[in-house]
């Protein structure tokens, strides 16, 4: 299963939500709009190195499979489509969407712009970010070479771009693509995105660019 990797790390408390249950007579969930219907993965309980977690450290998850789509959304006088299909295995962002409990399996409704990317393997660094998502590697040292201070390791604001998404669509319903590349060393909001550990151990940020400050060089 994909996902299995993927830990996430996060400095703020979980917030828990019932789910909604939907009754056993209805067989069909059907989003509207540009809503998508996600199979939530179950809670991860080992790290990467097996270690097993108490159930206060395991993470929420934030991966699952697409499993409906609604039918898009109209900008200006153009249909844009989901742009994600059925069975796509896709990674959001915390605390999106509604959880509900459907033919006794939890999901969650959420926008298409609450998905982070696309990911078909065991890691995080493999991700394909969507819309206006950035995927950075998360640097330990500065571009100077210099090492940071161990209060700034808590929260670094400096890495690598690693896979950039299409861009937002602009009022026309186009792709209006974003002003970075992977390669590019950049300098992000320190509170901003979602944190994830790669399969190796690396620290890894998504986050919107419109949250990249700058590129360093």
């Amino acid at each position: 299963m994909p996902f299995r990797s993927l830990t996430l790390r996060s400095t703020r408390g979980l917030v828990v939500k019932s789910a909604t249950t939907v009754a056993p007579k209805y067989t069909s969930l059907k989003p509207l709009g540009d809503r998508v219907l996600v199979k939530i993965k179950a809670a991860e309980e080992k790290t990467v190195g097996g270690i097993l977690l108490p159930s206060t450290a395991q993470t929420k998850p934030q991966g699952g499979e697409v499993v409906a789509v609604g039918e898009g959304r109209t900008i200006g006088d153009k249909k844009v489509d989901i742009g994600v299909k059925t069975g796509t295995p896709v990674v959001y962002s915390k605390y999106a969407g509604t959880e509900v409990e459907f033919n006794g399996l939890n999901h969650l409704i959420l926008k298409e712009d609450d998905i982070v990317g696309i990911l078909e393997t065991d890691d995080v660094k493999d991700l394909k970010p969507l819309n206006d998502r950035v995927l950075i590697k998360v640097e330990e040292t500065t571009a100077g070479g210099l090492l940071l201070t161990q209060a700034t390791k808590e929260k670094p604001s400096i890495g690598t771009v690693i896979a950039v998404g299409p861009g937002p669509l602009n009022e026309e319903g186009d792709r209006t693509g974003l002003p970075l590349s992977p390669g590019n060393t950049v300098l992000y909001s320190k509170y901003a995105g979602n944190d994830f550990k790669g399969a190796d151990g690396s620290e890894y940020i998504t986050l919107r660019a419109s949250d990249v400050m700058a590129v360093l060089s």
